[in-house]
Order: structure tokens, then C-alpha cells, then sequence
């Protein structure tokens, strides 16, 4: 295959940033979108120029590290990790432009590279729950209805890859933070902290600079670990019920 290249270099937040085109030939189409990135590096690098810097580490499609705006599209045409997307999705002759998250919230560390550490600070702030500590009890002590583990399991399965909120057009983190509010909410050990739980992790997504949900659903029609849109209304739920405890509390 023969592809042309248009990423973004960038040094730096403050650095206003700017496309550069390169040409490659021989791409295998069996290569993954990273190993194609790497043949580009490689290329680079013998032609004295510096290297594209992007994010990855598992390259498994576990841990989301790998997120890069292909043709628009956060991860790309196929809806999976970027690690996961494979040259065969593209044709001969395509031009494929290469951009980083867009997002107030996620600076620009280098080219394709952004700070996530928005999603770290969100989690900080209300994602743990209150144990005793001693011996761990047993599996079926704690009763939980099976619809309510299933759709915490779902919520779980977000790997904080940004691909929600590379998607919507306001920024909003909202797919994010309400998956890791309700795979806590959802169970009997995450009820002591519910109310406050819900309250300050919105305060802290509000605090990073992410953007306002009007429910587009990009976000989950992206997201390559399928979290359900839905998620996004329990949350909201759980926000009326605190404020209305809260407000009687007074």
C-alpha cells in the first residue's frame, strides 16, 4: 500500500502547532496503525528528522493509551483502540490525517501526545469506596441483582482512553465520569459514599475545563469499550436524589 501521511507537530501547549505530510510506501496491510507509525518514525529518524511522539503502551486495546483523531475520527474508521486498528481499513493511495485529542481539558504534551491526567483527578475525587480491612469476605455474602451487576461490569470496562470526549463536539467528559461514578453506585459497597460520590466527581470534571453534556451520543458511539449511553442518565439521577437530600438536610 501506499499512503500519505498528515500529522500534527506540536512542542508543546503553548506552541501554536502545524501539519506535516510524508509519503510512505510498502505499507503491509496486515500492519497495525502503531507499526505503520513506527515504519514512519523509523523513517524519520534515518532521514536526521525527529521522530512523531505518540502515546502507547499494552498495544493489547487494554489500556486506551493509544488514542490519536484519524480522519476525524477518535481511534479511527473501525471502532477499537488505535493499537487495535489494522492497515486493511484503508486503501491504496488514501490520505490519512493524524491529529491529537482536541480538548481544553487535555493539554498537547508533544505531536499526538496529551495530558489525561484531567480523568486521574476525577477519579481522586470520588472513585473509592469505605472497607474494613481484615480477612475478605465471602463471594455471596453481599447480595447483588443481576441487572445491577451487569451494567456495573459494563461501566467498569472503561479503560479512560478520551475517546468520548475527543468526540463531542462540547468536550464533555460526562460518558467518562459517569461510568466511573455508576460501576461504584450500582453496588452495595459503593453506597456509603453514593451521594457525595456523584457530587464531587461532577465538581472536578467541572474544575478540569471539560465541557457541557447536551446528549449527542458521540461519545458513546466511539467509545471502543461500548460503555452505554445510558450511563450518562443514571448519573443524572443520582445527582437529582443528592441535591434532594441535601437541600431537605438543611
Amino acid at each position: 500500500m501506499k499512503i500519505t501521511l498528515e500529522f500534527w507537530r506540536q512542542n508543546g501547549p503553548e506552541d501554536p502547532g502545524h501539519f506535516e505530510k510524508r509519503t510512505l510506501t510498502n505499507v503491509d496491510e496486515h500492519a497495525s496503525f502503531l507499526e505503520m507509525l513506527d515504519v514512519l518514525n523509523e523513517e524519520l529518524f534515518a532521514a536526521g528528522e525527529e521522530p512523531v511522539a505518540f502515546d502507547s503502551d499494552c498495544r493489547e486495546g487494554i489500556c486506551g493509551q493509544c488514542g490519536i483523531v484519524i480522519n476525524g475520527d477518535p481511534h479511527g474508521p473501525e471502532r477499537t483502540t488505535t493499537c487495535q486498528l489494522h492497515m486493511r481499513s484503508f486503501k491504496d493511495g488514501d490520505k490519512i490525517i493524524l491529529e491529537p485529542w482536541r480538548s481544553k481539558a487535555f493539554p498537547v504534551i508533544k505531536d499526538l501526545m496529551v495530558d489525561r491526567s484531567a480523568f486521574d483527578r476525577i477519579v481522586q475525587a470520588g472513585g473509592y469506596i469505605s472497607v474494613n480491612t481484615g480477612a475478605a469476605p465471602d463471594a455471596h455474602s453481599q447480595l447483588v441483582p443481576k441487572k445491577n451487576a451487569d451494567r456495573s461490569f459494563e461501566a467498569a470496562a472503561c479503560i479512560g482512553c478520551g475517546a468520548c470526549v475527543a468526540a463531542c463536539p462540547n468536550g464533555s467528559s460526562m460518558l467518562f465520569t459517569s461510568a466511573k461514578v455508576m460501576h461504584l453506585g450500582l453496588l452495595p459497597q459503593g453506597q456509603p459514599e453514593r451521594r457525595d460520590r456523584v457530587v464531587n466527581m461532577l465538581a472536578q470534571q467541572d474544575e478540569e475545563g471539560f465541557g457541557g453534556c447536551t446528549n449527542t451520543g458521540a461519545c458513546a458511539s466511539v467509545c471502543p469499550k461500548e460503555i452505554p449511553f445510558e450511563l450518562i442518565s443514571l448519573l443524572n439521577r443520582d445527582l437529582m436524589k443528592s441535591m434532594f437530600v441535601k437541600a431537605r438536610a438543611r
